[in-house]
């Protein structure tokens, strides 16, 4: 995992954005990949929040077999990531006159949720995508409300024997 971090903070800095923050999980795992990450990005802000911290937003559908959470805990943790959703995905204030870039460090199944409510996709269909540890997507938020989907769980950078998903 460190390695996967460090090869995903070399990929940021790379593309040489600008980056404003970054705002991470306050799960030990992410604080850490923030950490590692944030070394390839010096200056940029590291703001923890529980809000990301990884769970079950929606129950899924169709429903899978290998995962049943009780149902209280998509209650849970589907407020907290739809909190997430509402507090962090949305158009630039109106007094905004630059492009903002925010690297977001958290969990697959938050990162899967926030990708299909942003695109106004059925939030149930969720697990119908998979992540790749380390991986990167980039969802591009225009002033006009348009959105867009650049990359999914992009992990091109890393060497094969790298690539894991949990």
């Amino acid at each position: 995992g460190r390695e996967q971090a460090e090869l995903t903070g070399h990929r940021l800095a790379s593309l040489g954005i600008k980056f404003d923050q970054i705002i991470h999980s306050s799960m030990t795992r992410a604080t850490e990949t923030t950490e590692i990450i944030s070394k390839h990005l010096p200056g940029v802000k590291k703001i923890s929040t529980d809000l990301l911290r990884e769970g079950a937003p929606i129950e899924p559908d169709p429903p899978v077999s290998h995962w049943k959470p009780e149902a209280v805990q998509y209650y849970e943790d589907g407020a907290r990531i739809e909190a997430a959703f509402r507090n962090f995905i949305h158009r630039a204030d109106a007094k905004q006159e630059e492009d903002s870039y925010e690297i977001f460090v958290c969990h697959a199944n938050v990162i899967r949720y926030i990708v299909c409510r942003a695109l106004q996709f059925p939030p149930e269909g969720w697990l119908r995508m998979s992540l790749n540890n380390g991986s990167i997507t980039h969802l591009v938020i225009r002033p006009n409300g348009r959105v867009a989907l650049r990359t999914l769980g992009d992990t091109g950078f890393m060497p094969p024997d790298k690539i894991t998903r949990t």
